[in-house]
């Protein structure tokens, strides 16, 4: 007559049996074996990247749960919220990678910065023979000398910074006027160089913005050449780098946004600026090199204690969270509360008073023990059943 017998599987929609039936043989509902057996699947399956599961396949062919003969013996209640799957990873919290400053010009080398000076835009980087070497701001690197009839990137950065640092009656545009050269010989008498109106090349070093003196890699009076290390420098901000596998690339995508944890447990809010890919070597003589990415983090803002945490810090290990997926505002349940449905898929044991029955749901995002759920009638607030 179609009775539901205790060793049947649950079907989506399925309510107990109605009081004055015959009861089934006393055999064990096995629910804990059951349900341990889903949550152990889910989290092998989610792992520690963010993982979206639809139940086609999950589980197939599965132990499923009888139809509701009695109370669960635990519940929990729907909650409706925003699933964050996020991961941590190692970072270190410095002034990012170094940029090598070499000569281009034959001489003696008469006044370095110390280590840890901080350089601006106009003024002296190093010396050569007592002239300036002068740094600029700018994206394409000082590779020719500049004089009138040029025209490129570099000549667009040259009268950026001479217009920024005082000197007029020439437009900015990507051509070396006569306009140009004349504030050039003016630039260049104040800096106590001869007023040629030409840049040579060795003159001037564009950087970014504002830089920190890394190391040293020469000493006053050292004779110096074309290609000869000079200096290293960063910049002059806080940044986190981040070594991350090469497939985790889909979470440090440029404007990511990340927590940073300090060591004295503080936490700063970043945002990925930059991602390069960089060649490690293997670690034994025939292992081979691996593929991995390099993020930069920026740090932008936080509490005030926070900041401060981060002004008294130099070089330290730190903690970096990632938001691998995000869903906001969706139903959630404990995984351990998903049961496998005879017809295939997941479920959940509906509470209602003194009796249960069971929907079908479809699943989403696995993260920090809950699931994303979604099935016909369900809300936030509804108790459904769960394991002791």
């Amino acid at each position: 007559m179609g009775r539901t017998t205790l060793g049947d599987p649950p079907a989506a929609g399925t309510d107990p049996p109605a009081s004055g039936t015959e009861p089934p043989s006393p055999r064990p509902r096995r629910r804990r074996g059951r349900r341990a057996a889903v949550l152990l699947t889910a989290v092998a399956l989610t792992g520690a990247a963010a993982v979206t599961v639809t139940n086609a396949g999950l589980l197939e062919g599965g132990g499923a749960e009888p139809a509701a003969a009695a109370l669960p013996p635990a519940t929990t209640r729907i909650t409706e919220q925003t699933l964050d799957d996020t991961r941590d990873v190692d970072g270190e919290l410095g002034y990012g990678p170094a940029t090598t400053a070499v000569s281009r010009r034959p001489g003696t080398i008469t006044w370095l910065p110390d280590s840890g000076a901080r350089v601006s835009r106009g003024r002296s980087l190093y010396r050569v023979d007592n002239d300036p070497v002068v740094l600029l701001y700018g994206s394409t690197p000082a590779y020719r000398d500049l004089r009138i009839g040029a025209e490129g990137r570099d000549v667009e950065n040259l009268e950026r910074n001479l217009r920024e640092l005082g000197y007029d009656g020439f437009t900015v545009d990507d051509t070396y006027t006569e306009a140009t050269a004349a504030a050039v010989m003016e630039w260049q008498d104040d800096r106590g160089l001869d007023q040629t109106g030409v840049v040579e090349l060795g003159r001037v070093v564009f950087a970014a913005g504002a830089v920190r003196v890394e190391t040293l890699d020469a000493q006053p009076g050292q004779p110096t050449g074309p290609g000869r290390k000079v200096l290293s420098y960063t910049g002059t901000e806080k940044v986190v780098t981040v070594r991350l596998d090469a497939e985790d690339q889909r979470m440090a995508g440029k404007g990511a946004k990340v927590t940073v944890t300090l060591p004295d447990g503080g936490r700063v809010p970043g945002k990925v600026t930059e991602v390069a890919t960089v060649i490690e070597p293997g670690d034994g003589p025939n292992a081979e090199p691996q593929t991995r990415l390099e993020a930069l983090v920026s740090l932008t803002g936080g509490k005030k204690a926070a900041r401060k945490g981060v002004a008294r810090l130099d070089q330290a290990a730190v903690d970096v969270t990632f938001t691998a997926a995000r869903r906001e505002d969706v139903l959630t349940v404990p995984v351990a509360a998903l049961v496998a449905l005879r017809e295939g898929g997941f479920g959940v044991e509906v509470v209602e008073g003194t009796s249960t029955r069971y929907v079908a749901v479809e699943t989403g995002l696995f993260a920090g023990g809950r699931v994303e759920i979604s099935g016909p009638g369900l809300t936030a607030g509804m108790t459904v059943g769960m394991p002791r």
